[in-house]
């Protein structure tokens, strides 16, 4: 019998933010461990890194870069650590992250809250030697007076260690940020971080918001393909409010969970149709399941995040899923999961 449907009414007892720091207090005490080898059908090779399951982790579980490892452990095929500023950051007062649990959602508007870099840094280069893909997502400061510098300084740092990193101008709590999502900006950010980068560098991911209309859609795709993005991740949390149950519908911030599943799947649509299925797609956004995952997978992704979802199912979730999907890759006649994407 799982035992996480037995003491999430503890967890859930504390405040949601608090119940996230002791999670990952105790997953920082947790022996070390390498990850199990994964069903070789769900292999899959995106921009010129081989994953070794399509199950990631999304951003915003480990802000700090303090357990990728054992994240890694408990089946994620990889995990993406952020969001990191250059300099370090309280965020948005608290409280900042709320569980809507009758909707299986979650609202945080946090903020970027993270220690830094140079903090990061540490860490990344301490675990540099231990099996699994590690991306990292990079932020802005919420005071900065030049927002690309702050990206620029970001992939310069973190560049050397990163298997991937991924520029994210697409949070909801820090003001004005969405605004780099805008056509003229995206190239001038974009121009900049992939300079920075330069030869030998990592791979570079963008990650956009889910609240986006057609010509912003068409804009971003263009840009994306004209600068070489290796890949778009979409989407994060949405400032719109589908109809919630929860007395906690009216926080401000970002709304992930289930509720999102329907207009990330959308959006992922959208972006396979705009790039012309030319550029790599990460579904994220309300996947919870393996048929879930499959359903990204289909609809264009290559790869897949989650993190709402943990809070709800459980570390369990990433075998679940995974093992799942295996099965349904079975039943369908598809012998890898290369084979699947893009096929609905």
């Amino acid at each position: 019998m799982p035992i996480y449907p037995l003491v999430r009414p503890l967890i859930f007892a504390l405040e949601a933010e608090r119940a996230h720091r002791l999670t990952i207090a105790a997953l920082r005490r947790m022996p070390s461990a390498r990850p199990r080898p994964a069903d070789p059908r769900l292999a899959v090779r995106v921009a010129g890194l081989d994953f070794p399951s399509p199950i990631g982790l999304a951003p915003g579980f480990d802000k700090n870069a303090e357990v990728p490892d054992a994240m890694l452990a408990l089946g994620f095929g990889f995990v993406e650590v952020g969001t990191i500023t250059p300099r370090p950051q309280a965020g948005n007062p608290r409280p900042r992250l709320f569980r809507l649990a009758e909707d299986r959602a979650v609202i945080n508007r946090m903020g970027f809250n993270n220690e830094g870099l140079a903090a990061a840094l540490a860490r990344l280069r301490a675990r540099r030697s231990r099996p699994g893909i590690v991306g990292v997502n990079i932020g802005a400061n919420k005071d900065s007076p030049d927002r690309i510098a702050d990206y620029v300084a970001g992939i310069e740092t973190v560049g050397p260690i990163a298997d991937y990193v991924t520029v994210n101008i697409s949070s909801p709590n820090t003001p004005g940020l969405r605004a780099l999502q805008d056509r003229g900006a995206l190239d001038e950010l974009l121009a900049a971080v992939i300079g920075a980068r330069g030869a030998g560098g990592p791979p570079v991911f963008l990650k956009v918001a889910p609240d986006l209309e057609p010509a912003d859609i068409d804009d971003i795709a263009a840009v994306a393909l004209a600068r070489r993005l290796d890949a778009l991740i979409v989407s994060n949390t949405t400032v719109s409010r589908p109809p919630l149950e929860s007395p906690l519908k009216g926080e401000s911030g970002g709304l992930s969970g289930e509720p999102l599943r329907g207009l990330a799947l959308a959006r992922l649509r959208a972006f396979r149709s705009a790039t012309g299925g030319e550029m790599p797609l990460i579904g994220v956004g309300g996947i919870a399941s393996a048929e879930d995952a499959y359903a990204r997978i289909r609809a264009g992704a290559s790869l897949v995040q989650l993190y709402s979802a943990l809070v709800y199912e459980g570390p369990g979730l990433a075998r679940r899923i995974a093992s799942g999907l295996a099965s349904l890759l079975a039943r369908d006649g598809f012998a890898r999961l290369e084979d699947a994407v893009g096929t609905e």
